[in-house]
Formats: structure tokens, sequence, C-alpha cells
């Protein structure tokens, strides 16, 4: 991917896409062979390469009215392309879920900030399954989640539901070759032969059965895998799954590169303007986002809201 750049949307695919330090690839299917889905997908890269912003949302409903949804996430995620704290985007998707919710539209997501230069992962989850982990040092896969829930926690309920202030988010550091892989409700919602959910500790079972070696193969052996458990393809819903791996080639930029990501920056704003949008990219201004695009020390000042 190029900087400054927003991948994805709600159609059909199967895909890989390289960004600085991150592997990922992407495979979504719309239920009925239909153009557009109720899933959406994006991937953006920011003005220097250092955040990648990852995102897997479910939205209520399919055809025209997803795909106008759609058209408003990848707004917002240009508008943010250039945000390190990603708190900010999801109090704007929440917003704009929450205007429409009078049509009973809303989405559940999990939005992750991967910032190369730390390995460091920030992870809001809006109602959504939790993300399946690989720890490569262990070799033992488990869900990526908050180690304790809060008690009387409204935070991450689905989009739309509530006009919240914030939304809970966790951090936690990878090491390369851990996998991450997000993930809509068909999988955990697939009916086995005997009317049963699959559920979310089989799919965990599932995913512990096969081999690490290939991970660009891994989805496609993944959803083999539930089949094989499900006796059944997964074709009475919206299919997607995003996979993603540190993969330890973050570059060391010129200064030269680097001080154009401004540049970049005012491009995109005229970029805004003339689409009408206004979804002005500008980045928020703390000191790693900032300072560590010129000074690669400074990029280590950057340890996020919370901790895993």
């Amino acid at each position: 991917m190029q900087c400054m750049e927003v991948w994805g949307g709600n159609q059909i695919v199967d895909s890989g896409v390289v960004m600085a330090g991150l592997d990922a690839w992407v495979y979504s299917k719309p239920f009925g062979g239909s153009g557009g889905g109720g899933d959406v997908y994006y991937v953006s890269s920011c003005a220097t390469g250092r955040i990648t912003r990852l995102l897997v949302a479910d939205v209520s409903g399919h055809g025209a009215a997803v795909c106008d949804i759609a058209g408003q996430l990848r707004s917002l995620m240009r508008r943010y392309v250039n945000h390190l704290d990603q708190s900010q985007f999801v109090r704007s998707m929440n917003q704009k879920f929450a205007e429409i919710s009078e049509s009973g539209c809303f989405a559940t997501a999990v939005v992750t900030t991967f910032f190369a230069p730390t390995n460091h992962l920030s992870l809001c989850n809006a109602g959504h399954p939790p993300p399946l982990y690989y720890c490569a040092r262990t070799g033992e896969w488990s869900f990526l989640e908050r180690g304790a829930a809060r008690s009387a926690d409204l935070a991450n309920l689905p989009l739309g539901i509530l006009d919240l202030g914030d939304y809970d988010t966790f951090d936690v550091r990878l090491g390369v070759g851990d996998l991450i892989v997000c993930y809509t409700d068909s999988l955990v919602e697939a009916r086995t032969g005997a009317g049963d959910l699959l559920g979310a500790e089989a799919l965990l079972e599932v995913i512990r059965t096969l081999d690490m070696t290939d991970p660009a193969s891994l989805i496609s052996r993944l959803l083999e895998g539930i089949c094989a458990r499900t006796g059944m393809d997964l074709c009475d819903d919206d299919v997607t799954l995003l996979l993603f791996r540190p993969n330890g080639l973050h570059p060391r930029l010129p200064l030269s590169v680097r001080l154009l990501a401004p540049l970049r920056v005012a491009q995109g704003v005229i970029k805004s303007l003339r689409d009408g949008s206004r979804a002005f990219p500008w980045p928020d201004l703390s000191l790693p986002n900032i300072g560590g695009a010129l000074f690669n020390p400074l990029n280590r000042l950057w340890t996020g809201r919370r901790s895993h």
C-alpha cells in the first residue's frame, strides 16, 4: 500500500496487501453472491507509513444502504488516517451510526491500529466477536480481548446503540510472526448438522489444528476446517476475515522522504475539498506521532491508552 491510501469496501475480495511492518490478507464474500454485503473491511496507511489502521465491521442490512454506509466509513478512515490514537475515530463511527439509528441500522466492529516502529497494536471491540491471536513465541492460539472486564461497563456496545463518549481500548505489543484474525459472526454462528451453533470455543479448537507455516493460506484452511466441523458451507450470511501479522520489515525511511509527509497531508486536504467531504486528514498532535516522524527515538514514547 502507498502512504495516505485507504483500501477496502464491502465487495467480494480474496487478496493480500503489504504495508510497512505488516502483512495482511482479506477474504470477504457477500451473501448470495451480491455485489455488496453487510460486512465492511478497510485498511489504511498514514502519510509516513508508520500507522496502519484495520477495520472489520458487520453492518445490519444489505444492499444500497450498506454501500452508502461503507462510503461514509471510508471517509472517516481517510479523515483519521494520520491519527495514532484511534479513540476519536471510534467515537466518530459511533456518532455516525447514532445519526442513522432511527432507520434501525447499527454495526458491530473491531478497530485496530498498528504502529510499525514499536509493533504496538491498539484494539477496540464494539460488540464484535473477539479476534483470534496466535503468539509465535508460545505457539498458542487464544482470543485477543481485555484480560478483566469492568463492572457495569457500557463501553463496547455495538455502534449506534448509545451515544457513548468513549469506547474501551486496550493495547498489546506483537512479536514478529504473531497472527491476528478478525472475522464476522458468520463463523461462530455456523450451524452443525444437529442445528447447534458452532460457537467461539469450537472456532478456537478448529484453528488450533491448522498448520501455521503458511499464513497466506490460513484463511482458506480455516474455512475448510469450519465446513468439515459443521458439515455445511458458510452460505447463509456474509463472510469476512482479516488476517494480519508483523513482518519485522519496517523500513527506516530517509529524512527526505519523511519531510514529504506534510505534502501528502496537504494533498489529502485538497482531495477532501474537491470531494466536498471536508474529511481533512490532520494528524493528532502527539509527540510520538509528529516528533517520531522526524526523530525515530520519539516513536518509543507511544505506549497507548491502556494495557492488555
